[in-house]
């Protein structure tokens, strides 16, 4: 039997990782989409490829280039002859407070978080369609939930939650089109939290932890292999926040 195969954006570091090795464990290849990450997308595809020989390959794409997404997805195609997912996890995230946003910052937050998500599904749409495929669009709690400070990435988050309820009536029945919203998750390592910080977000989760890489992956899994009847939706992984109210997360 031909092996799936999931083409991620953003795959070479922190939930674009995660969601590769999970994915990668249960079987699939891998088609890991990187920037600027080529040593930690290639050290990922070599620890994966030990464990099964050519099931992992690396393919570089600045995303904010679009007139070069079609090309980027015939190379993403020709590896294998075929895939079967879309996961579009590449994002750019930093705060904009209003007074202070530039151009090139809406540019930049639009068109990494909704823009290029957009013209890789158009561009998969004919592959996805062949295989019966699905598109994974991995959004955020601020979709529904403005971050002060982030009024750019909130409005481009929102925008993908948008589009995943578009294309999934654009491109049924052949393609499922779904979102996953992470809520808190491991900060990255030049943001780091401080024992208090760490402590204030914790209480204000239900579930008292901050989420992981591996919660994200499961979704994923989940939404690839047993949720055939399910499209136009956004799963919350979240640890219950998105149930407190303001009060509750003061």
């Amino acid at each position: 039997m031909q092996p799936k195969i999931a083409l991620i954006t953003g795959g070479a570091r922190r939930i674009g990782a995660g969601i590769a090795a999970s994915l990668h464990h249960q079987g699939m290849n891998i088609i890991l989409h990187y920037r600027k990450s080529k040593e930690e997308a290639q050290n990922l595809a070599d620890k994966l490829n030990a464990q099964r020989p050519n099931s992992v390959a690396i393919l570089q794409m600045d995303l904010l280039d679009i007139a070069g997404i079609p090309g980027f997805i015939d190379r993403a195609k020709e590896i294998w002859g075929y895939f079967d997912v879309l996961i579009n996890n590449a994002s750019t995230f930093y705060p904009t407070p209003m007074g202070t946003v530039t151009v090139n910052q809406w540019n930049d937050l639009l068109g990494s978080n909704l823009t290029a998500p957009f013209f890789l599904s158009q561009a998969a749409m004919p592959i996805l369609t062949e295989r019966n495929g699905c598109i994974i669009n991995i959004i955020d709690i601020k979709a529904e939930r403005p971050g002060k400070l982030f009024p750019v990435y909130s409005i481009a988050k929102a925008g993908l939650w948008m589009l995943t309820k578009t294309l999934s009536k654009e491109f049924a029945p052949s393609i499922r089109v779904n979102a996953i919203a992470p809520g808190a998750m491991i900060p990255p390592e030049d943001h780091p939290l401080d024992s208090e910080e760490y402590q204030a977000m914790i209480h204000r989760i239900p579930l008292h932890r901050i989420g992981t890489a591996e919660d994200i992956a499961e979704t994923v899994y989940f939404l690839i292999e047993h949720a055939p009847y399910i499209t136009g939706q956004m799963i919350a992984v979240d640890g219950g926040r998105g149930l407190c109210t303001a009060s509750d997360r003061d």
